[in-house]
């Protein structure tokens, strides 16, 4: 029996960590001009049928700009992602949720939140604030 490409397609959330090494000051959609300070920062996404595509998007160098992020993930020089998955995967309101509870600071209003009802899912994070999080929501690295 044959399986279509979306059935084995797997579903849930990931946490972005990247670092920009300089300040980047940029047109973000409808957020308008912001500055991004240099410094480490925190993604949280989810992908609902293609966890993997959507990661390796993310880590991607060369695309075309869809979303928020992929203004940062350009400029990134580096990048890791971790990821909850399947059914009962954490919300990713909720790692946004914890991501405030562990001293993570928001940054954009509306940032990768416009379907929600989140001030924001990005966050400039502090240092040691990664491996926090990991452990906190038990996050799985993501590999390709």
């Amino acid at each position: 029996m044959k399986t279509s490409a979306t059935s084995n397609r797997k579903t849930g959330t990931y946490a972005l960590f990247l670092t920009l090494s300089e300040d980047l000051k940029t047109e973000t959609g409808s957020l308008g001009e912001v500055l991004y300070e240099a410094g480490e920062y925190c993604y949280t996404g989810s992908a609902m049928n293609g966890l993997e595509h959507r990661i390796s998007r993310h880590l991607a160098k060369e695309k075309k700009i869809r979303w928020h992020i992929d203004r940062l993930t350009l400029k990134a020089t580096s990048m890791t992602a971790y990821v909850s998955e399947g059914k009962d995967c954490i919300p990713e309101c909720s790692m946004a949720d914890a991501a405030k509870e562990l001293g993570f600071v928001p940054y954009v209003k509306g940032f990768g939140s416009s379907d929600c009802g989140c001030y924001t899912h990005l966050f400039k994070i502090p240092s040691g604030g990664r491996e926090r999080m990991v452990e906190f929501l038990g996050l799985k690295p993501f590999i390709r």
